[in-house]
């Protein structure tokens, strides 16, 4: 599966879990988010796509995934992109 496939299958995550995805210009990498209650991921669209897939995937996780059926494929990225991403700030 490459990056692109990945980003799609995050998308349709995010539209069963309700949260809308943003694809904006600027100065961040993106994140998650409540905006006037709307649940919203930001991501910079000049990113990679693999750097969108792993903020995608990080987003989610924080947003919520425990009891959602994923692809295991899906769900082992997911949990391998927050793994990078708590091993990179215990590091600093």
């Amino acid at each position: 599966m490459n990056y692109a496939d990945i980003v799609t299958e995050l998308e349709e995550l995010a539209r069963q879990l309700n949260v809308n995805i943003r694809y904006e210009k600027g100065d961040f990498e993106g994140g998650y988010c409540i905006l006037k209650e709307q649940k919203v991921v930001v991501i910079n669209k000049r990113l990679l796509e693999s750097r969108k897939a792993s903020t995608l995937a990080v987003a989610l996780a924080d947003y919520g995934i425990e009891t959602k059926f994923i692809k295991p494929k899906l769900r082992a990225f997911i949990e391998d992109e927050v793994a990078k991403l708590h091993k990179t700030e215990k590091m600093q």
